[in-house]
């Protein structure tokens, strides 16, 4: 008898115990950009890892079709952050509203203008895309961005080729294998993917390594980070701490581990079928994810010049990209764990 009594006050003591923890959570909703994504892996992986539950946090991951759909839902107060690029930061700076990125996990964009496999034989150059119908994420997207600036770099004109909203993932590999579209900007695994039944891929642009990156933008260019409005990283100092926390811990983990030992932590939905080759894809991007989380400056003033090119509104604007990010809180990490946020 008083091993069964032992039994059911340890039990309720586990249940008491796991109602406190659960309640001292605090609950953050994050608006994704695409999950499947390889861009996004840290804010999927963070959540894996269970690295938002050990700062405190009981994150629920919203996935959605590109980057501007995260934004309107953090905008429209549906989420409270958006893991997505950090140019929307800047573009929406124009229009007076403030967004602040907080903690950064891509140091290049990893974006990827490909050629659909059926039209290699008439584009061969971006200037071939005029009056073409390109693939983006989203309309509004980074990857939208990102094409008008390649196109108005090339002398062309971006209202003269059609933009079509294709996701990404699967919804955008199938529309340039069915011939949908005739190019598309696309993201690994996707590019990787398409790659595997299509070696001779014609790729007119490649953002996914330091290389490629200066090349094609003059500097280094953020990609990935968790922003939000500015009032809401101000008014939710411990919460904003907390997930850069999760995310610095995240890409320590990642920097620390083989490409086997990622793939194995990521939901089987998110890796699908073939896993060969997104494991070749996650070789790929690997060296892309920032070692610190925190935002280069220098990267920060580019993405503003890239901005300031293709759109005369952020032109004119006069932004201070100082306050579209700040670094504040990876340093505290650094102090707090010593984990090197240089």
């Amino acid at each position: 008898m008083r091993t069964i009594l032992g039994r059911l006050a340890a039990a309720l003591s586990m249940l008491v115990l796991t109602a406190g923890l659960a309640a001292a959570q605090t609950k953050i909703t994050v608006a994704v950009g695409g999950g499947s994504c390889l861009c996004y892996l840290p804010t999927v992986l963070a959540k894996q890892l269970g690295e938002f539950e050990k700062a405190g946090l009981a994150v629920e991951l919203v996935d959605l079709k590109g980057g501007s759909d995260a934004l309107k839902a953090v905008l429209g107060g549906s989420a409270d952050v958006v893991s997505g690029y950090f140019d929307h930061c800047v573009n929406l700076a124009a229009k007076k509203q403030e967004l602040q990125a907080f903690v950064v996990y891509d140091r290049y964009p990893g974006l990827v203008l490909v050629v659909s496999p059926s039209h290699n034989g008439e584009i061969k150059s971006i200037k071939d895309l005029a009056g073409k119908k390109v693939g983006v994420s989203a309309p509004g997207s980074s990857t939208d961005f990102f094409l008008k600036y390649l196109l108005k770099k090339n002398g062309l004109d971006p209202a003269g080729t059609a933009v079509i909203g294709v996701g990404l993932g699967a919804t955008a590999v199938a529309a340039m294998e069915q011939g949908q579209i005739d190019a598309a900007v696309m993201l690994d695994p996707s590019v990787t993917v398409l790659q595997g039944s299509h070696p001779d891929l014609r790729i007119l642009s490649d953002t996914r390594t330091q290389k490629d990156t200066l090349a094609v933008f003059g500097g280094e260019y953020p990609g990935g980070a968790l922003y939000s409005t500015a009032a809401w990283v101000a008014s939710h100092d411990k919460e904003v701490q907390a997930l850069t926390n999760a995310i610095v811990n995240t890409l320590g983990w990642i920097h620390s581990h083989s490409a086997e030992d990622i793939m194995a932590k990521m939901p089987p939905e998110v890796v699908g079928k073939n896993k060969d080759l997104y494991l070749a894809a996650l070789k790929n991007t690997i060296p892309m994810y920032s070692e610190t989380g925190k935002m280069d400056p220098k990267g920060a003033d580019a993405v503003l010049a890239v901005f300031s090119e293709s759109s005369p509104e952020v032109a004119k604007a006069n932004i201070d990209v100082s306050k579209t990010f700040t670094n504040k809180y990876v340093e505290h990490v650094k102090k707090t764990t010593g984990l090197n946020a240089k």
